[in-house]
C-alpha cells in the first residue's frame, strides 16, 4: 500500500507561513509517508506561476528521498468552474487545467484530480445553482478541451467525486467516464466524500479500473454537513470493506490522506491511521 499525504494537510507555522516544498517533503520522510500530493494554488509550493525548472527541482529532491509524486490536485476549478454558465469563466478554468497538466508532467505525476464542474456547492455560496443538464453539457465540453494535451502528455485526468451535487451515483460517474472513450479520462476517488449519499465499497467496485487516484478521509453520516469530515478511523467509513473492495478491483495506486484544511497533528494522525489501514 502507496501511504501518500497531500500538501493541504499541512498547516501553516506560527507565523502564517505556508510550508515549502522541501519542508513538505521531509515531513512525510519522517512521518514514513510513500507519495506526497502537492496542490496548485495561488499561494504555496506549487502555483501556476512556478516554472518548469522549479518544479523539476522540487521532483528531483523528492526522488532523492524516495518520495512518489504521482499525482497534482488543485482546488481552482471552485473560483472558476468548468461548468459555469459563463463562457469566459469556462475558459479560463480549460486554461487552469492545462497548466496544471503541464505542472503536472514537469513532477513525473501519472494523474491530476480534475473537479469536473458543480451544479451547486455549500461552500461556494456566491455560486448560483446551475441546471443539471446544462452542467452536464458545459463540463463535458470542457473535459474535451484539456483531453488531447493529457493524452499527448499521458496524464490521467482524475473525475473527483465531490460535494457539488453532480455525478451523485457511480453509475453516472462510470458512464461520464466512459462517454470520453479515453484512457486518460478516469475516477479520483475520495473514500469520504460520498458518505453522506452512498457506501464507498459499491463505488469502488462500479468504477474498478477506471480508479486511477484515490483520497482516503473519513466522515460521520449523521452530523450531515462539512463538521462531519474526521480523522481517519474516527468516522463511519467501513474501511475493511473499503480495502477488500480496492483488492477486489486491483487497485495499486497511491492512497493518499487529505485533511483540509490542515489542522495541528493531522499529518502524524494520518500516519498513523494509514499504517492500520494498510493491514486491513
Amino acid at each position: 500500500m502507496l501511504k501518500g499525504i497531500n500538501y493541504w494537510a499541512f498547516p501553516a507555522d506560527a507565523k502564517g507561513a505556508l510550508l515549502t516544498g522541501i519542508e513538505v517533503l521531509d515531513r512525510a520522510v519522517e512521518l514514513g509517508f510513500d507519495a506526497v500530493e502537492f496542490t496548485v494554488d495561488p499561494v504555496g509550493a506549487v502555483t501556476p506561476e512556478t516554472t518548469q525548472k522549479e518544479v523539476e527541482q522540487l521532483r528531483n529532491e523528492a526522488a532523492k528521498r524516495n518520495i512518489i509524486l504521482r499525482t497534482l490536485a488543485a482546488g481552482l476549478a471552485w473560483g472558476a468552474s468548468p461548468s459555469s454558465p459563463d463562457p469566459k469563466v469556462r475558459a479560463q478554468a480549460v486554461e487552469n487545467a492545462k497548466k496544471q497538466l503541464r505542472l503536472a508532467s514537469w513532477l513525473g505525476c501519472s494523474s491530476i484530480l480534475y473537479l469536473p464542474g458543480m451544479v451547486s456547492a455549500c461552500f461556494v455560496p456566491e455560486f448560483s445553482p446551475q441546471p443539471y443538464d446544462k452542467v452536464l453539457q458545459w463540463s463535458k465540453e470542457s473535459l474535451s478541451a484539456i483531453l488531447p494535451l493529457a493524452e499527448e502528455l499521458k496524464i490521467g485526468i482524475g473525475v473527483e467525486n465531490v460535494w457539488n451535487r453532480f455525478l451523485l451515483s457511480p453509475v453516472e460517474m462510470a458512464e461520464y467516464i466512459d462517454s470520453f472513450s479515453s484512457e486518460y479520462v478516469g475516477s479520483y476517488f475520495d473514500v469520504g466524500n460520498v458518505m453522506l449519499y452512498g457506501h464507498p465499497e459499491h463505488w469502488i467496485r462500479i468504477l474498478g479500473k477506471r480508479i486511477l487516484a484515490v483520497h482516503m478521509k473519513d466522515f460521520r453520516v449523521n452530523v450531515g454537513n462539512l463538521d462531519g469530515f474526521v480523522d481517519l478511523l474516527a468516522g463511519d467509513v467501513c474501511f475493511p470493506e473499503v480495502m477488500k473492495a480496492f483488492k477486489e478491483v486491483g487497485y495499486n495506486g497511491t492512497f493518499t490522506a487529505e485533511y483540509v484544511p490542515g489542522t495541528l497533528g493531522a499529518t502524524e494522525k494520518a500516519a498513523v491511521a494509514l499504517k492500520i489501514i494498510e493491514k486491513m
